[in-house]
């Protein structure tokens, strides 16, 4: 079905949903459906392997050249001009408001139009998707001159909505591309086209910018990758794109400063996927200095990997609801052809469906929640700083000099034999933010699974106090708790109970319990966890560091791998525990 009246005066101005409108007003406008799906695993192309040719991409050494001045880019996420921001259109200058004012005090500005362009073609099937999940965004070509008032330099529309209507659709995409009043990038006529980068020279120093798509659902996105003769989008949906790390290969050979937007990222998360890691890894080792994207509807954290300069997610811009109303605009600085350095203008989306910046205190909290967001994401805060090392875990039977060792935890009598038992060495991040390595007891049916869910903690920079055996404090379950101690295996009992706790069958482990102790009427265990007691852990809560909240990177972890939380036991609350429950 069609837009409401603001679109319907322009029967090129659309959002056709699989859900019925009243369904989408009674959910307040709100994004019913999300469209990515990171465990939607796609293989270089044949097409993206035959791009790539080593041979081509190396090039002599250039002379030395005078320094260049100082520039700024500008970035922003998701827009569109869907319902009710359709009457946008038909006041070009202004449009947007105050928010205009970082996009055109910067030297280039960059947004993701998340629509296609045009009044002709049929919403494209998007076979992958559920029919309660499709959405459909198409605008006039009068968007680009929005934009471009605001001070917009560079669109890219490689996305999940760019070729909504088809081949008659895209065909009026690139039509109004050719007369648009800015630069329209990450589609095109075939690969080539779409896969060409905008460039301009400012003040001597030379910028190279790409767009792709890389998110892994939607199913437009994949019938509407360019082809060698085919027209399209700038498809990254392999782990390991070759056809956008050959471009952006080729772009370092002749510019100072390479720039890659992309659509990217699980929809809802705050904190990157690892193939957003991966690539980001990929980008810039291939010679990106800047990578930036959105798709995920929310901010994601952003900082430096290496002399590469990333940001996660610039969530949504200019959108048809503000549900998810943190928005902003990051500026960045080159000087002497490079990038030195970032900073972010907060700004909230209104009913409207506007951003506004904001000031005072709001914006300073704002900033603050902003640099926040880099605790899960491996980036640091200053350039060329060391990066956080891989993860890595090994796993070994219960030899006879651990065996000495864990005396106090294990004893005749114990509910599983020690060859049961498996010992794993896992790094992990302390609360000091550096890597550590750590040791476990667990049962042998679980090794493994453990050792996958410390590795999404760890991905994720969720911090740990320490991980050592039980045994290094006594056996002692309370000490161990009260040096915030995270331990798997203890041959114990529960307590105030003879039955056999699940610790001490290897399928049980306690997490950082001063910051998540165990509830029981009016005993908090450890006493140090009194503190924290009372702090809220809904899926909404943002605590301290080391707090386990409902839906948080904790559960979520423990709960892929077939584990239990306490933190959700009817009789008592043990946050600090989770359990095999199969």
């Amino acid at each position: 079905m069609t837009a409401p009246t603001t679109a319907a005066r322009r029967p090129w101005v659309s959002l056709v949903s699989g859900l019925s409108f009243v369904a989408v007003v009674a959910a307040g406008l709100g994004w019913v459906g999300h469209d990515s799906d990171p465990t939607a695993l796609a293989s270089t192309s044949r097409e993206e392997a035959a791009s790539h040719d080593p041979a081509a991409e190396r090039s002599a050494p250039e002379p030395a050249r005078p320094a260049a001045g100082t520039v700024t880019l500008a970035f922003a996420g998701d827009t569109h001009f869907q319902l009710g921001l359709a009457a946008l259109l038909d006041h070009p200058g202004g449009a947007l408001g105050p928010i205009t004012l970082p996009l055109r005090a910067a030297d280039l500005s960059m947004v993701n139009l998340e629509s296609a362009i045009g009044h002709h073609g049929a919403p494209d099937p998007k076979e992958r998707e559920t029919s309660a999940e499709r959405y459909w965004f198409r605008t006039s070509p009068e968007a680009l001159d929005v934009l471009a008032a605001a001070g917009v330099d560079v669109v890219t529309m490689a996305n999940n909505h760019g070729a909504d209507y088809g081949a008659a659709g895209f065909a009026d995409t690139l039509r109004a591309r050719r007369n648009a009043p800015l630069d329209v990038i990450g589609v095109g006529r075939n690969r080539r086209d779409a896969f060409t980068p905008y460039r301009e020279t400012i003040r001597g120093t030379r910028i190279a910018v790409l767009a792709a798509d890389a998110s892994f659902r939607e199913g437009m996105s994949r019938t509407w990758a360019a082809g060698a003769a085919t027209a399209g989008i700038a498809a990254a949906h392999a782990r390991r794109p070759a056809t956008l790390l050959s471009a952006v290969r080729r772009a370092d050979r002749g510019s100072d400063v390479v720039v890659v937007y992309l659509h990217w990222g699980t929809a809802m998360r705050a904190c990157p996927d690892p193939r957003q890691r991966d690539l980001a890894a990929a980008l810039s080792a291939a010679g990106a200095d800047v990578i930036v994207g959105a798709h995920a509807h929310v901010l994601l954290g952003a900082g430096w990997l290496g002399d590469t300069y990333v940001d996660y997610g610039l969530g949504n811009f200019l959108w048809y609801h503000n549900r998810e109303p943190e928005t902003g605009v990051l500026r960045l600085t080159l000087r002497d052809r490079a990038v030195v350095g970032g900073s972010w203008t907060p700004a909230r989306i209104r009913v409207d469906g506007r951003p506004a910046p904001l000031h005072g205190k709001p914006r300073a909290d704002a900033v603050a929640e902003w640099d926040r967001l880099r605790d899960c994401t491996g980036l640091t805060a200053s350039r060329g700083a060391a990066t956080i090392p891989p993860y890595s875990w090994s796993e070994r039977r219960i030899g006879a000099l651990l065996r000495e060792r864990m005396r106090p935890s294990y004893h005749p009598g114990c509910p599983v034999p020690l060859r049961d038992l498996r010992y794993l060495r896992m790094r992990y991040l302390g609360f000091d933010g550096r890597p550590h390595l750590g040791e476990m007891v667990i049962h042998e049916d679980d090794a493994t699974r453990v050792a996958a869910v410390f590795r999404r903690l760890y991905d994720a920079q969720w911090p740990i106090r320490r991980m050592r055996l039980v045994d290094d404090y006594g056996g002692d379950d309370d000490r161990s708790m009260t040096a915030d101690n995270t331990s798997g295996f203890n041959c114990r009992r529960v307590a105030g109970r003879q039955a056999w706790s699940a610790h001490a069958y290897g399928t049980a482990i306690d997490i950082t319990p001063v910051e998540n102790p165990d509830l029981v009427g009016a005993s908090v265990a450890p006493r140090a966890g009194r503190r924290f007691a009372a702090v809220d852990r809904s899926a909404d809560a943002r605590p301290a560091p080391g707090v386990i909240t409902a839906d948080g990177p904790v559960v979520r972890a423990f709960a892929r791998a077939g584990w239990a939380w306490g933190g959700t036991w009817a009789l008592g609350r043990d946050y600090q525990h989770f359990s095999d429950s199969g």
